[in-house]
């Protein structure tokens, strides 16, 4: 229900169940946070693509079919799975780019939301249905709520109200809503953007950025102090310094 594919140092993990939608079962998460520590460690990759089989959805979120309340203690552990994959999601050094090809519910929401750029294609719905069946999205409130409004992030969870592409733009939840024949190239677009950037600069630019979100101000201004200083004493800040003294291109080094 997974793949994991390289090409060109980019990593792409799908969800490879379209005729249900690409739901998130418990194994499928656990799988997908496997999927992220694995391109975290692959030294082949520079750039993480998340995305979903077909057209019709990127994942409708939580597998409701799949026996979801019917051991509720009993698969607690089994399902803080998705905590886990948010988790190596802001670990993970690499940039990880959500490619939104079609509805992203629920869980399926919040991982679009815990991807570090996001693109979706217009026609999408986006959104939290689960008050329509009795449950709340617990876990994905923590990813979704450093990027949007309390107010309106709020009305679509107490309502189920979804949203599209470009109002979840103008939410400040995903970064670009394209039309689907311009989805790949406004993918496209940002991998490359990012691939071609510093590996070392990235992987501790994102680290720092995601560590100083809950800090007070003077500890995160120590803390990112800090990150500079370490960031100096890098072959790549040497490098693109050099570069760019000389008016040539960088040749990184990631480290």
């Amino acid at each position: 229900m997974l793949r994991y594919e390289v090409d060109r140092s980019v990593a792409t993990i799908t969800i490879d169940d379209p005729d249900r939608m690409n739901p998130l079962s418990n194994p499928v998460m656990a799988q997908l946070g496997e999927a992220v520590e694995r391109a975290a460690a692959d030294e082949r990759v520079r750039v993480v693509v998340v995305t979903g089989a077909g057209d019709r959805a990127f994942s409708a979120g939580g597998d409701l079919a799949g026996g979801f309340v019917d051991r509720p203690l009993a698969d607690h552990a089994a399902r803080g799975a998705l905590a886990e994959l948010f988790r190596s999601m802001h670990r993970c050094p690499k940039p990880i780019v959500a490619r939104v090809n079609g509805h992203a519910l629920g869980g399926g929401f919040g991982l679009l939301a815990a991807a570090d750029i996001a693109v979706a294609v217009r026609g999408a719905k986006l959104g939290t249905p689960e008050i329509g069946v009795g449950l709340w999205p617990m876990m994905i409130t923590a990813v979704l709520l450093p990027l949007a409004p309390r107010r309106p992030l709020l009305e679509m969870m107490l309502t189920g109200r979804t949203i599209d592409a470009d109002e979840a733009k103008d939410l400040g939840i995903v970064n670009r809503a394209v039309d689907r024949d311009r989805l790949d190239a406004a993918v496209d677009d940002i991998v490359d953007r990012l691939r071609a950037q510093s590996p070392a600069a990235i992987g501790l630019g994102k680290r720092a950025f995601y560590a100083v979100a809950d800090m007070d101000a003077d500890t995160a201004l120590d803390h990112l102090h800090a990150g500079l200083t370490a960031l100096a004493m890098t072959e790549d800040a040497a490098e693109g310094i050099a570069a760019f003294i000389g008016k040539r291109e960088p040749r990184w080094r990631g480290r």
